[in-house]
């Protein structure tokens, strides 16, 4: 399994605070990042798949509006997040 107890704790300590901080807005935004990187790698293997891009859409859609809210409530932490996942806007 490409995500395990490790990865996801890691990813919302760096992010979130804390490792129980789940439900932070950068935790959230960091964890959907990784999961879309690792489903656009699968789906370069696997181009029929159109569950998974299915799914895959439907993850950037969440993250948007996860983006969106964050960039309302503190354009600073936005522009930082953006910068350091690499994500263009």
């Amino acid at each position: 399994m490409y995500l395990t107890k490790e990865v996801k704790a890691e990813i919302f300590k760096k992010h979130g605070g804390s490792e129980s901080n789940t439900g932070s807005t950068e935790g959230q935004i960091a964890l959907f990042t990784h999961r879309i990187n690792h489903l656009t790698g699968h789906l370069k293997k696997n181009h029929k798949d159109y569950n998974t891009e299915r799914s895959l859409v439907a993850l950037v859609g969440k993250r948007r509006s996860l983006l969106d809210y964050l960039k309302k409530k503190d354009i600073e932490k936005y522009r930082s997040l953006i910068k350091e996942l690499g994500i263009r806007k």
